[in-house]
């Protein structure tokens, strides 16, 4: 394995040191409190506290977040959801494994969905708007929020990517009907395995998602509605209740970071950083900029020792997976742009200052 100078995971260093967790987790194990345990109602309260909902509903993914979102609300075969064109792969998961129709709108330069193209996407079809909190950025849900009571289709915000990301004060998770958000290893909270947490006000809602993430059951031996498996494990959960009270402040250490490298970056006219707007509280789960010849910078820094990323190198609707959708290259020109462009640096809280600099004059070299 390649010793990086700069690595992209920091799971090591987090967890370096777990006696603390194994100590709650072996009470789990000890109890068999294994599915729906009290952990898991811990956790969803503390993590409802954290978003500032009424309700929180732990599920074993994001995507499952996302997919008991959409089928709370009713989405089924034939439905269309409105989406951003540049996003991960489980966003359309979600809407696709219910029969429902991806519809794409593009991006603006915080590669977030652009509002003002929304309205023009809408049909009899639509029954749903999907808006993503992409990089930890958030979109204009003011507008998308003012769209939605216009022709009365809900929202279910996608802020897998936006823990504590939030929109002129209003935390990502509390515009919409529904937030989803993922655990998954790398996120700012993070449990040892998949995981997700599906926010709400809405306590039919709420209700609903309980029994659809159980199999539809009300008790051991009836259920009222046919629903899943997709429960947040107990054993996670109680992995999430030890990291939960960190959240806040690595999370004001990767903002930190980012503006470390703004302010340096800034000075390298052959790098572009999106505009940061004063209302909208980037968390940063990823660090991405637009940079001239964007494939020799990644090999440059990678051959170095910077663990860079592209997230993403290719569009998510030219992917073989979507071709039923008959898009072609230049649907979404924005989209496409950023796809070319965009390189992802390490951000993490446990990066140290010396790092930074080191991603910075490596850049700095490249171009001179």
């Amino acid at each position: 394995m390649k010793k990086w100078k700069v690595r992209y995971s920091y799971l090591p260093q987090q967890f370096k040191n777990i006696d603390h967790i194994l100590k709650r987790v072996k009470k789990v194990v000890q109890s068999g409190d294994f599915t729906l345990g009290k952990e898991l109602e811990i956790f969803e309260k503390k993590f409802s506290s954290l978003i500032g909902t009424k309700y929180a509903v732990g599920v074993n993914s994001g995507t499952d977040a996302i997919k008991l979102s959409l089928a709370a609300i009713g989405i089924k075969k034939g439905d269309e959801v409105i989406t951003a064109a540049n996003t991960f792969v489980a966003t359309v998961g979600g809407i696709c494994e219910l029969g429902a129709k991806p519809v794409f709108v593009d991006v603006l330069e915080n590669y977030c969905m652009d509002a003002d193209l929304v309205e023009a996407k809408i049909t009899k079809r639509t029954k749903a708007i999907l808006p993503v909190h992409f990089t930890g950025y958030t979109p204009n849900m003011s507008k998308i929020m003012s769209i939605s009571k216009k022709y009365k289709i809900p929202v279910i915000e996608d802020a897998c990517q936006g823990i504590l990301s939030s929109y002129k004060k209003k935390n990502s998770g509390t515009w919409g009907i529904t937030g989803c958000f993922s655990l998954h290893p790398l996120k700012n909270l993070n449990v040892w395995s998949d995981g997700g947490v599906i926010t709400t006000n809405n306590k039919k809602i709420f209700e609903k998602l309980r029994l659809l993430r159980n199999h539809g059951l009300i008790n051991r031996d009836e259920f009222v509605v046919t629903g899943y498996n997709s429960r947040l494990d107990t054993l996670q959960a109680a992995v999430g209740n030890c990291l939960i009270k960190d959240v806040k402040a690595l999370t004001n250490q990767r903002i930190s970071n980012a503006n470390f490298y703004d302010n340096e970056f800034g000075k390298i006219k052959e790098i572009k950083i999106p505009k940061r707007e004063k209302n909208n509280r980037n968390v940063f789960h990823l660090y991405v900029v637009f940079a001239k010849k964007r494939n020799q910078l990644l090999k440059y820094c990678l051959n170095k020792g910077i663990e860079c990323k592209i997230h993403y190198p290719k569009e998510l609707y030219l992917q073989k997976g979507l071709r039923y959708l008959k898009h072609k290259r230049g649907d979404f020109p924005i989209t496409d742009w950023q796809c070319k462009n965009i390189i992802s640096f390490p951000v993490d809280q446990y990066l140290s200052k010396k790092q930074l600099t080191f991603v910075v004059k490596t850049v700095k070299n490249f171009y001179n």
